[in-house]
């Protein structure tokens, strides 16, 4: 099967949200057409050559795989995207900043206006159904997003509760929505602490928990097991896990889905 073009974009614009959260503006008449719309949490996949790769950006990834040994091949990141302008070909992208760590966040800290990027998308599944009684949306910083762009799908007067992990005050954005918002700031390794503490509307429900891969998972078991929510009502996804790289994550997310399952069947005998 022929690998998919790359899209190719340039940097229009930059942001800061926060200290370690950069907004980043994408362009490019390559964005015409681009399939994003349908979600609320669309992502694309964004190529990055590595340090001391001999090419940048255009560049057919294919014929990289084919030519050059494997340390040189782009790395892989995957983005939520935060907002898509059809009409001016403008993608938003927020990136989480942790220094010098990683690939993406680096990137981003050092963008400037005329910068060429490349990417692969859109993919998502999600949006927030409008005859839901109520929403709840859980996620660490790397969520906030895909959590601001589903809050603006969210019926007028309609119940929705954010449970949102960040660092510290520092790290938190502003959030707006039609619907009856309960916005919720905690603080790293307190997630499902905060979940449980939660007295959930009556009615039928919708939940979106992304994020961090074992606390995802937490909050899942908890959901389906403890609350004994329907299944079919959660959007369920870890974005990451602590101590991987997106490489390695992507080698350990099959098994984790796996025990995942294994935690709901073995709770519920």
């Amino acid at each position: 099967m022929a690998e998919r073009t790359a899209i190719l974009t340039t940097v229009q614009d930059i942001s800061w949200l926060t200290p370690r959260m950069a907004r980043i503006v994408l362009g490019g008449d390559a964005l015409e057409g681009f399939g994003a719309g349908a979600f609320t949490d669309h992502y694309v996949k964004l190529l990055f050559p590595p340090l001391g790769a001999p090419y940048t950006a255009p560049f057919d990834p294919a014929a990289i795989k084919a030519e050059l040994p494997r340390e040189h091949w782009p790395r892989m990141r995957t983005y939520t995207v935060r907002a898509w302008d059809a009409e001016r070909r403008r993608l938003t992208i927020d990136f989480v900043v942790h220094g010098d760590s990683g690939i993406a966040g680096p990137w981003a800290a050092a963008a400037r206006p005329g910068d060429r990027l490349q990417l692969f998308g859109p993919g998502g599944a999600y949006t927030p159904d409008p005859a839901a009684d109520w929403h709840l949306m859980v996620g660490d910083a790397s969520v906030l997003p895909a959590i601001g762009a589903s809050l603006a799908r969210v019926p007028a007067n309609v119940p929705v509760t954010v449970v949102a992990e960040v660092d510290g005050p520092e790290d938190e954005i502003a959030l707006a929505t039609l619907g009856a918002l309960d916005l919720r700031w905690v603080r790293t390794g307190t997630l499902l602490e905060a979940v449980r503490a939660l007295q959930l509307p009556p009615g039928r429900g919708q939940c979106f928990v992304h994020g961090e891969a074992t606390a995802v998972r937490e909050v899942r078991r908890h959901l389906l097991v403890e609350r004994r929510l329907d299944p079919d009502a959660l959007s369920v996804s870890g974005y990451w896990k602590r101590t991987r790289t997106e490489e390695g994550w992507r080698e350990d997310k099959a098994e984790w889905a796996r025990q995942a399952e294994l935690d709901v069947a073995a709770a519920a005998r």
